[in-house]
């Protein structure tokens, strides 16, 4: 496969011992079988993404990356106060391989305890934070996130959020009760002004706000962008321009697995136009550095 032969080039070059790291991965289903997703969404996401319905467990997410001698950054989404549906077990993730495995944890921020849940995920081993504010119904720049944000920061731990369209949801009725206005990145904008020491990933290109996206993490050093949930060839002229230049210590290879595989991402990643120098940062060096790997 051509990502096989872009791994070991990079391998050749690169000196980390792992070749490429993917910012954004999930786990879709519990060792015990449970999926949080609702059914309409879940295969609204499939039609969308036009995927496979792969549902992996963590034991699935680790075997696929071993295979791929890749890392993982993983994690799942808590949105149990808006779905009703528990989440799956941070703890499935923080106990996976570590050889393989950067375990983020899920904390949804309208729960009551939810400093006290982000303060004993960290202590657990949490090496980062997932938030999805489609899903979650909040604003990033809400208020009542910044205690969780602060205790984030203190660990020196980076959060990741949704931004952007979302494919759970599209062609539902209704999109499925969700929200796009929680996504648009100029909500971060804030974050990142009165947290200046947080370090916030943007995931996915931004549509319909690429600009917005792009102007943020120009203007705030602790904001960077993973391109994840989109095919490379189908990116933004000017996410590319800025990832070949201005932002090319800061953009972070991710493929949205299973909804998108690394398989396909790298694939089409070969044939997009960015310049040979930049390919390594994008695909380990950035992401080595935000994780402090």
């Amino acid at each position: 496969m051509v990502y096989i032969a872009l791994v070991q080039e990079l391998a050749d070059l690169g000196g980390y011992g792992v070749a490429v790291i993917d910012v954004h991965v999930h786990v879709e289903r519990s060792r015990a079988g449970h999926d949080p997703m609702p059914s309409e969404l879940r295969a609204a996401a499939a039609r969308y993404f036009h995927g496979d319905g792969l549902l992996p467990t963590i034991d699935d997410v680790v075997a696929y990356y071993r295979e791929r001698n890749m890392r993982a950054v993983v994690f799942t989404v808590d949105w149990e106060l808006s779905s009703g549906i528990p989440p799956i077990p941070d703890e499935e993730i923080l106990s996976a391989d570590p050889d393989v495995v950067i375990p983020f944890a899920t904390v949804d921020p309208a729960r009551p305890d939810a400093l006290e849940r982000v303060r004993a995920k960290i202590a657990a081993g949490a090496r980062g934070f997932k938030f999805h504010p489609n899903l979650q119904a909040f604003f990033p720049n809400d208020r009542v996130a910044y205690p969780l944000y602060e205790a984030i920061a203190a660990a020196g731990l980076p959060a990741i959020f949704h931004t952007g369209h979302s494919g759970i949801g599209t062609g539902v009725r209704g999109g499925g009760g969700l929200r796009l206005k929680y996504s648009n990145p100029i909500c971060l904008d804030d974050v990142a002004a009165n947290f200046p020491e947080l370090k916030i990933v943007m995931a996915h290109p931004s549509f319909p706000w690429q600009d917005e996206a792009i102007s943020v993490c120009l203007h705030k050093e602790n904001v960077w962008i993973d391109l994840s949930g989109w095919s490379p060839k189908y990116f933004p002229p000017q996410l590319v321009q800025y990832a070949n230049t201005q932002l090319r210590d800061r953009v972070l290879f991710g493929s949205d697995f299973p909804l998108i595989t690394p398989d396909r991402w790298l694939a089409d990643f070969e044939q997009a136009p960015f310049r040979d120098e930049v390919r390594p940062l994008i695909l380990e060096e950035n992401a080595v550095r935000l994780l402090g790997l």
